[in-house]
């Protein structure tokens, strides 16, 4: 849009790769978190108790093309696990890794750096000669404040009346204060009492999908008829973090989790292989060593 408004306007964006290395909870027990402020090569890593697991990371890889499905390198992995073996006691080795994800931060240039992980996490507005604002960098953890600054600054250019913003204290569906006490459905916030109680008028639906993950049938019905999952791929990797924290049991589920959305969608056996196929070939990817 910017080169619309402008073809001579120079990128904003340098886009840098982070890799994630999900490990059993056993490599680091208790419930404090380990963050090395300064590695090898300049970078943070950190390692973090996470749904009943280990998250080891991060790195910062500049890339040059970006991808829907980014792919961990075999370099960015073996720099985690080395870098955590120096920090834990029990050391990581690839054949523990149970999933590995990447992502892509949209860092904002800056002439002056000389490598990504010296470009600032903030976000940036830039308003054109036209009027065009342009809102980038930025995270996902910080998407709030973002468009509040953005829209801030769109009531300026409109010279509109200055109003506060109410989202900064707005509870957003499932919120509850202390939803811990929920257990393994405590991310439902105060939708668990709902799912714990449809669980006892249909006990057949709490058994678990897999014995490596707190996940049940139930909660695929939930996403089915409440959140509005309607692929494999968004109950085991949106609507529920299974794909994230072992990639493995994710793919031994998806069967299973294809005939119970089938039986609630109305979808034939076809649907159902069809989905199981996407679902595997997708999810290998989050896998160190893709299996034959």
């Amino acid at each position: 849009i910017r080169k619309v408004d402008d073809p001579g306007a120079a990128p904003m964006i340098s886009p840098s790769q982070g890799v994630h290395l999900v490990l059993d909870r056993s490599f680091l027990p208790g419930d404090a978190a380990i963050m090395v402020p300064r590695t090898s090569d300049g970078r943070v890593m950190f390692a973090i108790p996470w749904h009943g697991h280990t998250l080891l990371g991060t790195t910062d890889t500049p890339i040059q093309e970006v991808c829907l499905e980014p792919i961990a390198m075999d370099q960015e992995i073996d720099f985690i696990l080395e870098t955590a073996s120096q920090y834990l006691e029990k050391l990581p080795t690839r054949d523990d890794v149970l999933s590995v994800f990447a992502g892509i931060r949209p860092l904002v240039k800056a002439p002056e750096a000389t490598n990504t992980a010296a470009l600032s996490r903030d976000h940036t507005i830039h308003v054109a000669k036209s009027g065009l604002l342009t809102i980038a960098g930025g995270k996902w953890t910080t998407y709030r404040k973002m468009a509040e600054d953005c829209v801030d600054h769109a009531a300026t250019l409109a010279e509109l009346d200055e109003r506060p913003c109410v989202t900064k204290t707005l509870n957003i569906h499932g919120y509850h204060r202390h939803a811990e006490q929920f257990g393994d459905l405590s991310p439902y916030g105060t939708d668990a009492p709902a799912i714990e109680e449809s669980m006892q008028v249909q006990p057949s639906l709490g058994r678990r999908l897999h014995d490596a993950l707190p996940i049940s049938a139930t909660q695929v019905v939930w996403a089915v008829r409440h959140e509005m999952a309607r692929t494999v791929d968004d109950v085991l990797s949106r609507r529920t973090r299974a794909l994230l924290l072992n990639a493995r049991a994710a793919i031994d589920m998806a069967p299973d989790v294809a005939s119970l959305m089938a039986a609630e969608l109305r979808r034939d056996a076809s649907w159902v292989s069809e989905q199981v196929v996407q679902f595997t070939a997708m999810a290998r990817r989050y896998l160190i060593r893709p299996e034959g």
